[in-house]
């Protein structure tokens, strides 16, 4: 049995998502997962930097680095100690980072993931796959998104249409193809300004299963302000994060608008869906026969609806129905990314991030010595 595992800090900087994948040439399988919340403070900070990235200097981010490098770690150990796996059973972990800074369009273009990984690498003493996104951008890609080619593995089936939407802080679409055909990218907002809103507005960080969106009608108004955004108009390839779509950017919008809480937040619930419905009928040729939901967003009940309302006539649910929890897709994915890494194959899809070609993705940190 292969194993290898997968680590992961999304949009939502809450913790470290862990994933024990097994692999084999039929296909793959989740072992064993775990989450791992950050400490508080560092949650917090994490989220002031990506917020505000000047307020962070030299020694403030090689502490970031280290720490979540820390937990990263952690993370991984409660993961072999819980499955029972032995160190030894895994051939690498494909750690991917907490995502800081993500400039595609900045010149030069840049991408900064955190985390350590020689300190994964010493603390479990198991190889490590991680800087998955730079190679890509170096070769003219967007460096996102980078699991469709995983979501291709996972979730295909010949002959029919089928997307796979992650909803994270950010959402991101694949279409697979009935003809094979693999392409996506970022659409926009996730989950992200719902949260900070409920966070403000509910004092927790999410709005449970999508009540306080429910409990309201759409401003149709503000929804049209919202859309008006120029990244929903840019032709994919295209990625984005929380560097475009932040508090400030949604106060602009709301300016000189009385709303009540629940409206803004039925609003910012109506964006998610309608971008990430007008996304999937952008690229799908044929309207897909199912769409398959994973990350945070699976568990909000009115978004679901919602995505599920604006595609008629599409099975919409979520990627457990195909063997992966919602939760589990990401971390998993860079799992399978450190095998195709180990096995020198190509990670990213030319269609998805128009780099120049196929590109191995990722560097390799060795956990122990072979050979003295």
């Amino acid at each position: 049995m292969t194993l290898y595992a997968g680590l992961i800090s999304g949009t939502s900087m809450d913790g470290v998502e862990s994933v024990l994948l097994h692999v084999t040439p039929a296909g793959c399988r989740v072992h064993a997962a775990l989450h791992l919340d950050y400490p508080a403070a560092l949650g917090q900070r994490l989220r002031q930097v990506v917020a505000d990235p000047a307020s962070c200097d030299l020694d403030g981010y090689g502490e970031l680095d280290a720490a979540v490098g820390e937990a990263f770690a952690e993370c991984a150990a409660r993961l072999l100690e819980g499955s029972g796996a032995a160190a030894g059973a895994v051939r690498a972990i494909g750690s991917h980072g907490q995502t800081v800074l993500h400039r595609p369009r900045a010149t030069p273009r840049y991408t900064l993931q955190i985390g350590d990984p020689n300190i994964i690498a010493e603390r479990l003493g198991i190889d490590v796959v991680a800087d998955f996104r730079r190679r890509d951008l170096a070769a003219g890609g967007e460096a996102a998104p980078l699991l469709p080619a995983f979501h291709a593995a996972a979730f295909s089936a010949a002959g029919e249409t089928r997307v796979v939407v992650n909803i994270g802080g950010i959402a991101n679409i694949t279409v697979l193809a009935a003809d094979g055909k693999v392409s996506g990218f970022d659409t926009g907002p996730g989950n992200c300004l719902m949260d900070l809103w409920a966070t403000e507005h509910l004092g927790r960080p999410y709005d449970d299963q999508g009540r306080m969106a429910a409990s309201a009608a759409v401003d149709p108004s503000l929804l049209q302000r919202l859309l008006a955004e120029p990244y929903f108009r840019l032709t994919p390839p295209k990625s984005t994060g929380r560097e475009l779509f932040h508090r400030a950017w949604l106060d602009e919008r709301l300016a000189g608008r009385e709303l009540s809480p629940a409206a803004v937040q039925s609003t910012l619930c109506e964006l998610t869906a309608t971008s990430i419905a007008q996304g999937i009928l952008h690229l799908a040729a044929a309207r897909p026969a199912e769409v398959l939901i994973c990350g945070g967003g699976a568990r909000n009940l009115e978004l679901m609806r919602r995505i599920a309302a604006r595609l008629p006539g599409t099975h919409v649910t979520s990627t457990a129905e195909h063997g992966i929890a919602p939760e589990q897709v990401e971390a998993a994915g860079f799992a399978w990314l450190a095998h195709a890494f180990l096995e020198g194959a190509a990670g990213n899809l030319v269609a998805v991030t128009g780099a120049r070609g196929p590109r191995p993705l990722g560097a390799l940190y060795k956990g122990r010595v072979t050979r003295l």
